[in-house]
């Protein structure tokens, strides 16, 4: 038991040692292995456009200004994506490139429209999702046919509108000319 609190006591001692090092200190003091990987990393990054190690210093930047909570369902999502396999990975990295070359506005419409898909409930979430499925397996001549459907259904739904509006206003003023006569 004393020896554990010794123990204890050391590691939350050098604790302020740690955080006094600097980086060069601490990369001395990694293995071996450990160094080299941190060198290779380092050689790729150097190695990479400017654009890209822009884009990825403000990622970091972004990260780093997270909240715990928001850092931790960040992680949690590319976890899972680290658990798809290569072809779905590079499905999502596909769709992701096709979600950004969107003007704002689509791009805003697009998350506003999963927000609500991920806070229906689950049955209808469900429902949305394999319609969405389908949806992907279709042709584009079995996609443009619904379409279609849909635009005429919208029509029609449109004319029936008016047509109660012309038969509302037809009985105001039937009305107005039993008042009147």
């Amino acid at each position: 038991m004393r020896r554990s609190l010794i123990l204890a006591g050391a590691l939350f001692c050098a604790v302020p040692v740690r955080a006094q090092q600097t980086p060069e200190e601490r990369f001395r003091s990694l293995p071996p292995e450990k160094q080299q990987e941190l060198r290779e990393k380092l050689h790729e990054l150097q190695s990479m456009p400017a654009d890209d190690r822009a884009e990825l210093r403000k990622n970091l930047e972004r990260l780093d200004s997270m909240g715990p909570a928001e850092r931790e369902a960040l992680l949690k999502s590319y976890q899972r994506f680290q658990q798809m396999t290569p072809a779905e990975r590079e499905e999502i990295l596909r769709r992701w490139q096709e979600f950004k070359k969107l003007p704002p506005e689509k791009r805003a419409e697009l998350r506003q429209q999963l927000r609500s898909v991920m806070e229906s409930d689950p049955a209808q979430r469900r429902q949305l999702l394999e319609n969405m499925r389908r949806w992907e397996r279709m042709s584009p001549e079995e996609r443009e046919e619904i379409r279609q459907r849909f635009r005429e259904q919208r029509q029609q739904r449109r004319e029936e509108r008016q047509e109660r509006r012309e038969d509302r206003e037809d009985r105001r003023r039937e009305r107005r000319q039993d008042r009147k006569g």
